[in-house]
Parts: C-alpha cells; structure tokens; sequence
C-alpha cells in the first residue's frame, strides 16, 4: 500500500499524551494489518493456476482416448472388454475433475475482487480520517486530538471513521470465510464423486425466478452433478447462478470449436470459408480472453449455429453492486464478439476508476440474429425476436443475484437499442436504467412507454453520427427528390427528430435524459478521450 501501510499510518504519536481521545479498535490488530498486506492479485493468479490445470486434465485424457483406440484394433476378448472400460472410467474420472478446477479458480477470483474491494474502502476510511485531522495508529484505532478539534466535534469523527474501518474489515472478513466455507465444501464433496443426479428438471420455458428455486433446492452433489452430465440444460438456464453456467459453458468450448472446425471443412474451396474461418478466429478469441484477466470472465452462453451467439460477463454480475448488460448493433456476431466485449471492458474499467469502492460487472448480451445488411436493420422483425429472450436474461440476473439487489442497466447501442427498447416496451426489462448510444429509434414515441424508473433513460448521439440520418422515407425523399414540388413544403413538415424507429431518444421531446458524445463518428462512443465512456459509466454507477 506505500505510504498507506499501517506503519505509516501509526501517527496518534503526534497527538499528545493525556489529552488523547481513543475510539475504539475498529477490529483486532491482526484483521487490520491483515487485509493492509492482502494481495488480491495473487488471488486471483492462484485460481488461474488452478484453471490452468484443466489443459492438463484434457491432455490426460485425449491420450487415454488415443491409447484405447489403439489397443481397440489389435486385441479382443474379455480382457480387452476389461481394459476399454478401464479407459472409460479414468476419461470419466479426469472429465469430472475439470469443473472442479474451474470452481477453486472462480471461488479465489471473487475472492480477489471483494478483498480489493474492501482495500479501497479501508484506504478511503484512512483518507477520510486525513481529512478530518485524526490519526489511525497501527491497530486500526481512531484517535483525534481535542486541542485540534472541538468537544463536539471529537466523538462523532472517531466514530465515523471507526465505522468505516469497521465495515471494510468486516466485509474482508465476510470474504475470507465465505471463500474458505465453498472450498472445505469442494474438498468434502470431492470424497462422494458427486454422484447425485437430481429427479426432476425445470420443464422448457420456465421462467427465471422458478429455475431460482429449483437450483437453490438442489444439493451441492446434485448441482454438481449436472454441470458434469448435462452442461448444456445448466448453461443456458437464467436463473442459474452465473459460476455455475460458467463452468457448463465452459465445459462445451471444445465441441462449439469442433463445430465450427468442421463446417470451415466442409466449404474448403466453397462460398462461405471466410464467414467460417472468421467465427473459428472469433471463437479463439473468446477463449484468449475467458483465459485472461482480471477482471475474470464468465462464459453465460456460447452457440456456434448461423453467425453465432455468446453472451460472457467481465466480473460476476451474482455478487455486484452495479451491472451492465451491453447489447450491440447490426453485423454483431461471434466473429466480432471479442471486439464487442472489449466495448463492455471500457465502461468497465472506467466504473473502477471512479468507484474503487464498489464491486461492478458488465455483461456482452450477443443472444440475438443481428441484421447483416441495411434492409434487415430498417426492419424491427429481429429485435421483436430478440426482445423476450433479453427479458429473460434480465430477469435471471436479478433471480441468481446474492445480496441486496444490484443496480442493472441495459445499454444498447445503434440497432441494439431497438432490441432494447423493443424488449422494454413489450415484455418488461429487470433494468433501473437503460442508456441509448447512436440510436435509429427504440420503438416507442416517448420515455415513459419503456416501463423504467422516471429520469432512468437516457441517450447519446454524437454530432457527427451517420445515424442521424436514419429518417423515414417520406422524409429523405422530401428532402433529397422532392424539395421543389408542391407536395415539398407538407414533406419538409415531417417531424424531423422522427428516426427509422421512432423518435429519437437523444431529443429532449422524447422525455429521457441526454448525455455528452464527442464527434467520435457511430462507433466511437467508447473511445477514451469521448465524454460519452464517463457518461455511461457514471450511468451504471447511479451517478
């Protein structure tokens, strides 16, 4: 901590002898130097660690699988029959290890964040006590000295400070046990194998909150139990908690990639290689990222199938304060996907910067056909897709959350923002706030029709956005062939704030809150240097 180490805070020296007022130690010396000396980072490389192991896990195994094929051709009788399924059980017994790998490293990663996060607040608290002129002495007791301060005054800043000190090691703390209790669960767990399967399922369209409490019913065993024998039912279920969709989604990135390897087979020398050979690049690169960090990545939903879908977290959005679910626009598909979520990072990163003391997630939401070509993106048919399956996706947010709830906000940017405002309109979004960036319309006349709390909408569109131009035929045409015929004049009447979808949300008629962009073009919302980034973050901060 540099100059923030308990030793450089052991000033109450300074403060005289009798004449010192003590507050009482905000906790045992040891909590207080403890979590000083904490290093979140080599947490969160500990659990990658251990992820790591996983290669090693699927090389055991593939070779398990290669020796039984060999010996498959030249040996038969009841020992081969013996030997083979030998083979099955150790595949079986390395297959069931590989999730186990992924939980320790998902258990030290939210480790590593809460203890940064309970870092900043302690570093804040001893800010605060700078600032009011009182001493923090190397056990973490307050002390103010009454010849600088009033009577009146002394009590109330000890405690203050003292109370905030207080609530950084006690959420430490929280952290500590809750990360061992889930690791001694693990390792007592791992005695049974986990073989418990559970006797019923949720039937196929079940809504968020009852897959809550069919997951929370469950035993650990029998939760375990699926994400190794049915990862693609947990994967995909909202109201699942985000680890364990993690761990299942993670589990099928081999057979996604094959998927798309085969299919960049079958068109060699044919139309459609390129589209293939990029989803393939798109897919590494996911994985490049779920294998980095921080923040740690959560893979929420993969499917290879057309252009590809994904859906991953930066930060688990199950112990946040804060969430963003960024939706993104036309040509989006899992090609682009590691370009779209380092969009999602931006903001992320920005909310870190100026709000260390909180623990924030962001969420790329690529579960939709996106329009490929302009005709598709002038028509709302793909967002009115779209619009039940995001709605979900919010309401499982809010089911698996831990804690108090967490602020949710939907961002969608250029036709994104039709599937966000589509989905508003018409089936609800677990959302306090929605943000519009380069906006064609969101399919309604005005902010209220979106169903969010008032002064929670709002919109961004640059200057020199292209988007501005997404007028309704009647108006181009007025414009651009018209201007000089008699019917000129009723054409140019045409509500000019009226876009391809509505009215545009960034005009103050709509009835929702502008925020500032830079002449960034309608891509660049997210450039460092645009007042637009600071603006969606201050957003999802509640700022």
């Amino acid at each position: 901590m540099g100059d923030r180490s308990p030793r450089r805070l052991a000033t109450s020296e300074r403060c005289g002898g009798g004449g010192v007022v003590t507050g009482r130690p905000a906790a045992p010396v040891a909590a207080y130097e403890r979590l000083w000396s904490a290093d979140p980072a080599g947490w969160y490389a500990t659990g990658v660690a251990w992820r790591g192991l996983t290669s090693q896990v699927d090389a055991r195994a593939a070779e398990l699988t290669e020796g039984a094929a060999a010996l498959r051709g030249g040996w038969s009788g009841a020992a081969a029959g013996a030997a083979q399924a030998r083979f099955a059980g150790l595949r079986s017994e390395l297959a069931a290890i590989r999730p186990v790998l992924i939980e320790v490293d998902q258990t030290l990663a939210v480790l590593a964040d809460r203890l940064r996060v309970a870092k900043a607040r302690l570093a804040e608290a001893v800010a605060l006590a700078e600032r009011a002129g009182v001493a923090v002495d190397r056990a973490g007791r307050v002390r103010a000295d009454p010849g600088r301060h009033p009577p009146d005054r002394i009590g109330p800043t000890v405690t203050q400070v003292s109370a905030a000190i207080g609530a950084a090691l006690a959420a430490a703390d929280r952290a500590d046990r809750e990360a061992a209790g889930r690791l001694a669960g693990l390792a007592d767990a791992a005695g049974s194998g986990w073989l418990s399967p559970p006797a019923w399922r949720p039937p196929a369209g079940a809504g968020p909150a009852l897959v809550g409490r069919w997951w929370r019913g469950l035993t650990p065993a029998q939760r375990r139990w699926l994400v190794r024998h049915e990862p693609h039912l947990v994967g995909r279920l909202d109201g699942v908690p985000v680890a364990a969709r993690d761990q299942a989604n993670r589990s099928l990135l081999a057979a996604h990639r094959g998927v798309l390897l085969a299919r960049w087979s079958r068109f060699r020398g044919r139309p459609g290689r390129g589209s293939a050979e990029a989803a393939l690049a798109g897919l590494d690169a996911l994985a490049d990222r779920l294998a980095a960090g921080p923040p740690r990545a959560y893979l929420l939903g993969l499917d290879p199938a057309g252009d590809g879908r994904a859906i991953v977290a930066l930060g688990d959005p199950d112990h946040a304060d804060h969430v963003l679910t960024y939706v993104p626009g036309m040509t989006s598909d899992l090609a682009g996907a590691a370009g779209e979520l380092s969009r999602a990072a931006r903001v992320l990163t920005r909310c870190d910067a100026l709000a260390p003391t909180a623990a924030t997630a962001a969420v790329l939401w690529l579960d939709y056909d996106a329009p490929d070509f302009l005709d598709e993106a002038a028509r709302s048919g793909q967002a009115r897709d779209a619009g039940p399956t995001l709605s979900r996706f919010q309401d499982g947010l809010r089911a698996s959350h831990d804690g108090p709830p967490a602020r949710q906000t939907v961002l969608g940017h250029s036709y994104g923002s039709v599937v966000v405002g589509v989905a508003a309109r018409d089936h609800g979004l677990g959302a306090d706030a929605l943000v519009f960036v380069g906006s064609p319309g969101v399919g309604v006349a005005e902010a209220r029709e979106l169903r969010v709390p008032p002064g929670q909408v709002w919109a961004a569109t640059a200057p020199d956005d292209v988007i501005r131009q997404a007028r309704p035929l009647p108006e181009v045409l007025g414009r651009a062939l018209l201007d000089q015929t008699p019917i000129g004049p009723v054409l140019r009447g045409y509500d000019r704030h009226e876009l391809w979808f509505g009215h545009d949300p960034s005009d103050p008629g709509f009835g929702g809150r502008r925020f500032p962009s830079g002449r960034y073009g309608h891509t660049g919302y997210w450039e460092p240097e645009n007042p637009a980034l600071d603006g969606m973050a201050r957003i999802v901060l509640g700022r």
